[in-house]
């Protein structure tokens, strides 16, 4: 089950909670077909749709294995969803269930760790050594690569960077905390923060104040950054101090990991030009002695959203053939 280069085809499967999105991909990292569909709320269903949309693919193309990027806890076997905040899994062994009815090898990765994997193998993180991704949407995802190989801790749940406490007593977290860097660093952040500069000064922002006033749901990260491009006063300055807090992560994770590069990729990273500048600024101002280290290159990630189906699709190819490109398969923890 080879493409023309003799390289395994595989799928890889972005699991979202609101699509499923499912592609071709070969060993170049190309992605060749594609199938969406929504994504189910029940498990069975959830796991028919899956299903569906690989027998879809394979009767168009030889497919060999099938890998799944999930937003959630992925035991360290990569076989289980232990949980999953928008899907209707919780110690499921998903793997293992497609494995049986599909008749292809099936391996679960955790969704930044799959995006990250893609970078490495064919993006903005090729050449790293050490590597940090920071996927910044809705909230923070991330991922480490050590020495080449993806580190997933002890239990498959590292890490979890976008929980780091920031600000002791901070923004309430979903995740029961507050002050989670993600709060302040983030797509959601970028409309608290604006939301809190409005409530002290409505005027600061004509366009943005009265967007609020009429439906504040209407002020998204997306609106925000897009003011900010159009010179919006209010706009430019929450932009600012979400490059601050990004500056400051970074700096926080690189004294922990001391990585050769930083991948800045998720929705949010499409703006990049309106902050990675002073994020790089406030990251060289923060980390602990910045004048006797060298300091992390920080990339945007270049795959885009198809990061993840990438990256699940070439870690189920190595599993396949027990390497890539004559390197073992990613295992370390």
């Amino acid at each position: 089950m080879t493409g023309g280069d003799g390289v395994p085809l595989t799928v890889g499967i972005d699991v979202g909670g609101t699509n499923i999105r499912a592609s071709v991909v070969d060993g170049a990292g190309e992605v060749l077909d594609t199938v969406t569909a929504p994504t189910p709320h029940s498990a069975r269903a959830l796991e028919d749709g899956l299903a569906r949309a690989v027998r879809e693919l394979c009767q168009r193309h030889p497919i060999g294995a099938v890998g799944l990027a999930v937003a959630g806890f992925v035991d360290e076997d990569r076989a289980t969803v232990r949980f999953a905040p928008h899907l209707p899994w919780e110690d499921a062994p998903v793997a293992q269930r497609l494995t049986d009815r599909l008749e292809l090898p099936v391996i679960l990765e955790h969704d930044a760790n799959a995006a990250l994997w893609a970078e490495y193998r064919f993006g903005a993180a090729a050449g790293g050594h050490n590597v940090v991704l920071v996927a910044i949407g809705t909230g923070i995802g991330a991922a480490l690569l050590i020495g080449g190989q993806l580190y997933r801790g002890s239990y498959g749940v590292a890490p979890e960077l976008g929980h780091l406490q920031v600000v002791p007593q901070g923004r309430a977290c979903a995740c029961g905390k507050r002050g989670c860097w993600e709060r302040y660093c983030s797509g959601t952040a970028l409309v608290d923060t604006a939301l809190e500069m409005l409530a002290t000064d409505p005027g600061r922002s004509t366009v943005l104040a009265r967007e609020a006033r009429r439906d504040p749901g209407s002020l998204t990260g997306r609106r925000i950054a897009g003011a900010a491009q159009d010179g919006d006063p209010l706009a430019i300055e929450v932009m600012a101090e979400f490059a601050r807090w990004l500056g400051l992560g970074l700096a926080f994770v690189s004294d922990i990991f001391d990585p050769d590069l930083i991948v800045v990729a998720g929705g949010v990273s499409s703006s990049a030009p309106l902050f990675l500048d002073d994020a790089r600024d406030h990251y060289a101002a923060s980390i602990t002695g910045a004048r006797h280290r060298r300091l992390s290159r920080i990339r945007v990630a270049q795959l885009g959203e198809a990061a993840g189906m990438i990256g699940a699709a070439e870690l189920a190819r190595a599993a396949l053939v027990g390497s890539t490109n004559g390197r073992p398969a990613p295992a370390h923890r």
